[in-house]
């Protein structure tokens, strides 16, 4: 049985599939910046792990998780489309991928939602991806 998170497992998965990716670091201003919490002096654009759940979803034979998790990625001031194209690029990444993830299977991730907000107080933008992902643990 495996020790590792399966929430902890499949974060750790997406930011190794998408670190590598030069597109999103261009859109990221140099390089992908994906953070829990972001470190101080930390300018947009930039993505943070947002909500995550999971819920058993074991099938005779299999210990399965069912994942429901968020991504928000914040845009430059003024610049709705910073995060919306960061997010887009996200998510091409990220749905349908085969990740490798420490004690588990991914068996799904799916892009389910993508919206953009702007919060009234501060007038930042941002955009936020919603995913559904299904894993096993590894035998």
């Amino acid at each position: 049985m495996s020790t590792l998170n399966p929430l902890l497992a499949l974060r750790a998965g997406i930011l190794a599939h998408l670190t590598g990716d030069a597109a999103l670091a261009g859109l990221m201003g140099g390089r992908v910046q994906l953070y829990d919490e972001p470190p101080p002096g930390t300018v947009p654009v930039y993505a943070l792990f947002g909500d995550g759940e999971v819920r058993d979803d074991s099938v005779e034979g299999a210990r399965r998780h069912r994942h429901a998790l968020a991504l928000s990625v914040f845009a430059k001031p003024g610049s709705t489309r910073s995060a919306l194209d960061a997010a887009e690029r996200i998510g091409s990444l990220l749905d349908e991928a085969e990740l490798g993830l420490s004690g588990h299977h991914l068996v799904l991730l799916r892009l389910k939602t993508l919206a953009g907000s702007r919060d009234e107080r501060t007038g930042e933008a941002r955009a936020t991806l919603s995913f559904e992902a299904v894993t096993e643990v590894a035998a």
